[in-house]
């Protein structure tokens, strides 16, 4: 199913039935203010074994990210995060940032995995965040792009979907998306470690 939902004004109904899917289990693509990502609610084992098979790598040895809302999901899935990681994820989220945090107890249990670390974006696309806010806690999230991904078939929403739409249950056009990923920052060891450069602006950290 491809339906359209405008970031600006994002439609409650069309929402409500991305919502309705995450819930049934359902496994969706939709736009951040970086990439497509393809996601999950977390809270769903099966669902997140289809990505895993979607994306050709194994459960265990994934670095998935969780799309949140806002800062105060965060304590759920991470560690005690010091002031100063704190103060940096309030200044630049919602934003092309994915900060690697501490994983607390509640990870593992989620992917059966020895993970530590754990992704954390807060997209700059009321999309994503409409989604999220209205599921009640984080979506998983990968990219729907690899390294040797035509730049259209990435982009593209219409394109997207006819690349993956026996795949997976539901894309949102939300229209073009971009082709450069976020900016990841690792703050796991209580300093702030460039891991990729991408989107977000890495000069006024």
């Amino acid at each position: 199913m491809l339906i359209r939902i405008y970031e600006e004004n994002p439609n409650p109904k069309a929402i409500a039935q991305v919502v309705e899917c995450l819930r049934d289990g359902g496994v969706i693509i939709y736009p951040t203010d970086t990439v497509y990502g393809i996601g999950c609610d977390i809270n769903n084992r099966k669902a997140v074994e289809r990505i895993c098979q979607i994306r050709n790598i194994k459960p265990e040895k994934a670095q998935f990210s969780f799309i949140c809302h806002d800062l105060s999901h965060i304590s759920d899935y991470c560690a005690q995060i010091d002031n100063t990681t704190f103060k940096l994820m309030k200044r630049l989220l919602p934003g092309a940032y994915t900060f690697i945090l501490n994983a607390n107890s509640s990870v593992p249990k989620l992917f059966q995995s020895k993970k530590r670390t754990v992704g954390i974006r807060i997209p700059a696309n009321n999309i994503p965040l409409e989604i999220v806010r209205q599921l009640g806690h984080p979506i998983m999230t990968a990219s729907v792009t690899d390294a040797n991904d035509m730049i259209e078939y990435s982009t593209d929403p219409s394109l997207i979907y006819e690349r993956f739409e026996n795949q997976v249950d539901l894309v949102i056009d939300g229209g073009y998306g971009g082709f450069e990923g976020s900016t990841v920052l690792d703050c796991s060891n209580g300093e702030v470690e460039v891991i990729r450069e991408g989107k977000g602006p890495i000069d006024d950290l």
